[in-house]
């Protein structure tokens, strides 16, 4: 892993120093073009799962609170791997999850901040071209498809802060998708503040029935997530 605080090249990796407000993700060269990879994907089926499931209710986040934010890099060229993957700037989570990420925001307003998120559900194929896309080094940042994410399931939510008095996203110890131990929801570098901004997210999260994931601080995965299924509906395809 590169050395935190570390910008430059490693095993083909660009690790972009973020600056303010207008963050600049971290990058990876990918190990084979992103089109063929989507290609790819989008002929593949996800896992077949044993089971009965609740009925999927996937809700757009923003409608049920607009004081939350977006920045769904994935649908920008401003990700890890450097092209938009989405087709849509959304964010949408089963509607338990959803509402506990309203309470969340709704409780933090005290302390100054609202969420910004960056990604929700998550078709599986996305999770395919991620894994097909990502080196051996870096996979424990990404889903393994044979397996499906909580992204997949609707379950998975990833999001900072904001400064309510300036509409900015803070400064976080690591920037959102870094792939380095910045990023983990333990790394006891970077500032006080930024540790206790991070802190503070991951209280109000916890206390919405959310577990953060280790490798990743912006990553919560809501307590109900086994009850979902694993799903491969587009964004565009939502709703119809």
């Amino acid at each position: 892993m590169p050395k935190p605080g570390l910008c430059g090249l490693l095993l083909s990796i660009a690790l972009v120093c973020t600056a303010g407000a207008q963050q600049v993700s971290f990058h990876i060269t990918p190990l084979q073009p992103v089109a063929e990879l989507r290609t790819a994907a989008l002929k593949a089926e996800p896992p077949h799962e044993q089971g009965s499931f609740r009925p999927s209710d996937l809700v757009e986040v923003v409608k049920l609170d607009p004081t939350i934010k977006l920045d769904i890099r994935y649908a920008t060229t401003n990700n890890f791997l450097g092209t938009p993957v989405y087709t849509q700037a959304r964010a949408f989570l089963q509607r338990p999850a959803a509402e506990a990420v309203v309470r969340a925001n709704q409780s933090l307003k005290a302390h100054g901040y609202g969420l910004i998120l960056h990604d929700g559900y998550r078709p599986w194929y996305i999770t395919k071209i991620f894994w097909d896309a990502t080196p051996d080094p870096q996979k424990i940042f990404v889903a393994d498809p044979a397996e499906g994410s909580k992204h997949n399931r609707g379950c998975a939510i990833d999001l900072s802060l904001y400064d309510l008095k300036t509409g900015q996203e803070v400064v976080m110890p690591s920037g959102y998708d870094e792939m380095t131990d910045r990023a983990y929801a333990d790394y006891p570098g970077g500032s006080a503040d930024e540790r206790a901004r991070r802190a503070l997210l991951r209280q109000a999260m916890e206390e919405q029935g959310f577990a953060v994931i280790p490798h990743e601080w912006w990553h919560f995965d809501y307590k109900d997530w086994r009850e979902y299924g694993i799903q491969n509906l587009r964004f565009e395809d939502l709703g119809k």
